[in-house]
């Protein structure tokens, strides 16, 4: 019997008997390696490294205010946006204060747009794509994620996952609460755009610059 006998046979069973059809087992897809963080933080650098990403490793949260305020200087950034969560307040507290924008209810786009650099803080950074899930509550600091020319991430060691299916129960779980707006976002490498000539040109479509600030 193949697979979708077996599955007819299950429905005309549960109709015979008017109890109710339990659905199959989901397969594992991408199987848990129970990797240790080495190893994710090495699978997560190579990938990001890959698609034009820069990560920059710290120890603790001052060495990675250090770290951003040096960015700020050599890159020669005039304001960042940012979006006021406790992790993006607390690694932009050595920038001048008239330097960081937070990100507000009806910002304009254009306004988004001129900024230098957008800051935001990942939820997760999963291993094996080198992707940063980012949460955005708001239109506003989701155009962070886009329309400045450079985009910033702040996270944790502790954030990093395997891969998706590993961060999917806490993501769904959060989702699914009833008073959560705004939505996920998965950003993978700078913005990348292949002619039919195959040149890579890099920033057409959202920013030209990711750097991921990594902290542990």
């Amino acid at each position: 019997m193949n697979a979708r006998d077996a599955i007819l046979q299950r429905i005309r069973s549960g109709l015979s008997t008017g109890a109710p059809v339990s659905p199959p087992p989901v397969p594992e897809v991408w199987p848990t390696t129970d990797a240790s963080t080495e190893q994710l933080i090495e699978r997560f650098t190579g990938e990001l490294e890959a698609v034009q990403g820069e990560i920059v490793r710290c120890a603790t949260m001052q060495e990675a205010r250090q770290k951003l305020a040096t960015l700020h200087g050599e890159s020669q950034w005039q304001r960042i946006g940012s979006a006021d969560r406790p992790l993006c307040r607390e690694l932009a507290g050595d920038l001048p204060p008239e330097q960081v924008v937070w990100a507000q209810e009806g910002w304009a786009s254009n306004e988004i747009g001129e900024l230098s650099a957008g800051l935001v803080a990942a939820e997760r950074l999963l291993a094996d794509t080198g992707t940063c899930v980012v949460e955005c509550g708001t239109p506003e600091e989701r155009l962070l994620c886009y329309l400045p020319p450079v985009c910033v991430v702040i996270a944790r060691v502790e954030q990093l996952a395997e891969h998706l299916p590993a961060a999917w129960e806490e993501i769904a779980r959060r989702t699914a609460e009833p008073d959560r707006r705004g939505e996920f976002v998965l950003i993978t490498g700078p913005s990348r755009t292949a002619d039919i000539e195959k040149i890579l040109i890099l920033g057409v479509h959202g920013p030209k610059r990711l750097v991921v600030i990594l902290v542990g």
